[in-house]
């Protein structure tokens, strides 16, 4: 049929047939991520683990159904890049009017790479950069509730407690408002702030994840401005407060690319992230978007920033300080705040795997309870970098090591398969450059380290120092593969 057609019809059905892909997924996936409100009431932690797996496999599933309409619709003509131009031209159109219009752009983006496994980008077929330089539509609902100056700081504190209504009372409501607004006064005190809370905002979406709720915002006394996370437990006895977050460092913790993703139901995924980044101005927007769970579009944001990290610099990839891996080779640009893996042809003495077996670990990290210990990676396929960014020690090592995925053409380097990370010091390295008593808490963190993440099913393998990481926040993790104990 698609022979008989003209190239504008097919870009039109074919825009249709992926926005309809698009509204499956979006429709799914908040249907998935309301369900967290009735696990949180009823307790049910083991559905709140399987909701957070079949959400992570959604995507793929949908795809895969896209796919499979798409290449029906299009038969021979499937790779035809006239009318991809056409197609995307047409998309842009059908997704201006939406609230999510980034998510929207990078479920087209899989679409497109499964389809022609472009080397690097093709600006003519794919939104390397977005369409729209400002959001294309405006809220239709508040982002936050604000709250003004209350009579105490724990009258406030209750009022935005009680706001929030789980369908179970609270254990007790007037305790807890007391309780934080304790910490808060300590809080502002030790910034020599003032001790009068002149307002608070609060975002109107619950966070959920794992058995807790968190209440999002930040709170004003006099010119300081706090992030404020209430951190909610449900045990038979109601509802109470369990922590209270208001340190940027605490809160970019919580938000860690350690830590599973959470459930928060949002119409404007961007709207969202900009104000996540005001309380942690540090992280990157793409570590926002993955922990929310739109870690695709993270990793197109994350992309994004590395392109740009590129265009305006001129350090070299090199490898990265440490000893060296038996099983990935990694390399590191010294100015940019990432690590790249790649998986070696050969594996050193005594490694007894296989690159599909690495593969499937990295995949059980993505979908496992990471426990605060365990570190993100984003998969990436078919890049394409300019040679001279290249340091020659680290191309030869590559060539050597890993001709099943690097191959030079001409004036690029191809990698077929990456897995990017956040760059974090290796615990071997740290303590031999740390301080004494850095040293001994990062040592019983260690040992922290492996307890958490028994009781979170994980053997972490060789349970050697240059396996596990220390962020900035001097948080520990093991940042290699790992298996199911």
């Amino acid at each position: 049929m698609s022979a008989s057609l003209s190239d504008s019809r097919l870009a039109n059905l074919g825009a249709l047939t992926l926005r309809d892909g698009l509204e499956k997924y979006h429709g799914e996936f908040q249907a998935i991520t309301g369900r967290a409100l009735q696990r949180f009431q009823a307790r049910d932690w083991r559905g709140m683990l399987d909701d957070s797996v079949e959400r992570l496999d959604l995507r793929n599933r949908v795809l895969a159904a896209t796919l499979e309409s798409i290449r029906a619709l299009l038969g021979a003509r499937v790779r035809e890049h006239a009318v991809w131009v056409g197609i995307k031209a047409v998309y842009s159109g059908l997704i201006a009017d939406r609230d999510d219009w980034e998510i929207a752009e990078t479920f087209y983006n899989s679409v497109t790479r499964r389809l022609f496994a472009t080397v690097g980008v093709d600006a003519q077929i794919e939104f390397v950069d977005t369409d729209f330089d400002a959001p294309p539509t405006t809220a239709r609902a508040p982002l936050t509730r604000s709250y003004a100056q209350a009579s105490t700081t724990a009258a406030l504190v209750e009022r935005i407690l009680a706001d929030f209504s789980f369908g179970v009372p609270y254990e007790n409501l007037a305790r807890d408002a007391g309780l934080v607004a304790a910490r808060i006064q300590d809080a502002l005190r030790a910034r020599r702030a003032s001790l009068i809370v002149t307002r608070a905002q609060i975002l109107t979406e619950v966070f959920y994840r794992g058995r807790r709720a968190y209440l999002v915002g930040k709170i004003s006394g006099g010119a300081d401005t706090l992030p404020l996370v209430l951190a909610l437990q449900h045990d038979a006895g109601g509802v109470y407060v369990d922590a209270v977050l208001l340190d940027e460092n605490d809160v970019s913790i919580l938000f860690s690319f350690t830590r599973s993703y959470f459930f928060v139901r949002t119409a404007r995924p961007y709207d969202l992230v900009q104000f996540l980044h005001t309380l942690m101005p540090r992280k990157r927007i793409a570590e926002l978007y993955i922990s929310i769970g739109y870690h695709k579009h993270g990793k197109t944001e994350l992309y994004r920033d590395l392109l740009r990290h590129l265009a305006r610099s001129d350090d070299q990839f090199e490898i990265a300080p440490g000893e060296r891996g038996m099983v990935m080779l990694v390399f590191h640009l010294p100015l940019y705040e990432a690590a790249f893996k790649i998986i070696k042809d050969n594996f050193d003495e005594p490694k007894q795997t296989t690159r599909d077996e690495v593969k499937a670990k990295y995949n059980l990290v993505f979908k496992h309870d990471r426990a605060g210990r365990l570190m993100d990676a984003q998969e990436f396929e078919h890049l394409a970098f300019d040679r001279a960014r290249f340091a020659p020690t680290l191309l030869d090592e590559m060539l050597r090591q890993a001709r099943q995925t690097v191959r030079v053409e001409g004036e690029r380097v191809v990698i077929s398969h990456l897995y990017v990370e956040r760059r974090v010091e290796p615990l071997n390295l740290y303590v031999r450059n740390a301080d004494a008593e850095a040293v001994r808490n990062a040592v019983i963190d260690y040992g922290a380290a492996i307890k958490d993440l028994a009781r979170a099913n994980i053997f972490p393998g060789d349970v050697l120092l240059k396996n596990f990481g220390v962020t900035r926040h001097n948080a520990l993790f093991h940042m290699t593969m790992t298996s199911c104990a």
